[in-house]
């Protein structure tokens, strides 16, 4: 007589497909990383006049700074416009992470959100 039901039924076959289901989900987890990483973010301060290039690892890749800003009376200025830039491109990059994260945890059918 077959047994039905229980751990010896239904479930290596349940539990093997949420694991393929697992592994597939973090294959997609890596490859976004990975796309968001090499993704490149910008942002200006002061109307353009400075310029911040990040990529998604936070790390910055392009500075531009235009001449007329730069005043040696005023060094405080042109610092606070380049803290600003660095500020609104690490804001840009926090929301694309969490935007690529939300979707790929928001499928998992509330795994990330109520299964404990």
């Amino acid at each position: 007589m077959a047994k039905r039901g229980g751990f010896g039924g239904g479930m290596p076959g349940n539990m093997n497909n949420l694991m393929k289901q697992a592994q597939k989900m973090q294959r997609q987890m890596e490859e976004q990383q990975k796309a968001l990483q090499e993704k490149e973010f910008e942002a200006t301060a002061g109307g353009g006049v400075v310029s911040v290039t990040a990529n998604g690892k936070k790390e910055i890749v392009k500075l531009t700074i235009d001449p007329e800003v730069v005043d040696p009376d005023d060094v405080e200025t042109l610092e606070d416009l380049v803290v600003a830039a660095l500020n609104e491109v690490f804001k840009k990059i926090d929301a694309e992470q969490a935007n690529v994260y939300g979707k790929m945890t928001g499928g998992m059918g509330g795994l990330g959100g109520g299964l404990f």
